[in-house]
């Protein structure tokens, strides 16, 4: 079977990481994954912020928490926060060109051999007056959302089995 066949079938979210931090030349790799991700009429709308300053990942997470309404770490220890904003100012499709980066990432961490999982509430978190400051902080400036966060790490335990896909997944209308 064709490999990159092969890691879309085979790729499962990863919550569980050890203590190692992935190369920097595998988070450039999977950043440069996501920046060929399609986008409609070729916007290129979305960013990457490749995040692994353990202060702002912190910061980031108690945030996201914040808007879950738990008190646990939503990055899971993850060393390596890969947040995707989208400029809404010059797409109309902002947030499904910002989830194919995520997309593209989420395969690009799997086919590397590290482990990645899509953190949803990026969109709320940046909408707070404290998501704002941070993209301030960062220089971030524009009308962008938050599509999401693709937390990456080196996986603590090998993925478990893919669950079967359900029966009417697929809908043939000839």
């Amino acid at each position: 079977m064709n490999q990159t066949i092969q890691d879309i079938l085979t790729r499962r979210s990863v919550r569980k990481f050890t203590d190692q931090m992935p190369s920097r030349q595998d988070i450039e790799t999977i950043c440069r994954a996501g920046s060929y991700a399609p986008s409609g009429h070729n916007t290129q709308c979305p960013i990457i912020l490749a995040v692994t300053n353990k202060e702002l990942i912190a910061r980031m997470s108690k945030l996201n928490a914040q808007v879950w309404n738990v008190d646990f770490d939503p990055f899971y220890g993850a060393p390596v926060v890969l947040l995707v904003l989208a400029d809404k100012s010059i797409s109309h499709s902002p947030v499904e060109d910002g989830s194919l980066v995520i997309g593209n990432m989420l395969l690009a961490a799997h086919a590397l051999g590290l482990g990645a999982c899509w953190i949803n509430r990026a969109k709320e978190v940046f909408e707070m007056p404290e998501g704002k400051a941070i993209l301030s902080e960062l220089g971030i400036v524009g009308d962008y959302i938050g599509v999401g966060n693709c937390i990456v790490g080196c996986p603590k335990y090998p993925p478990r089995p893919q669950k079967p896909r359900k029966e009417d997944y697929i809908r043939w209308i000839d």
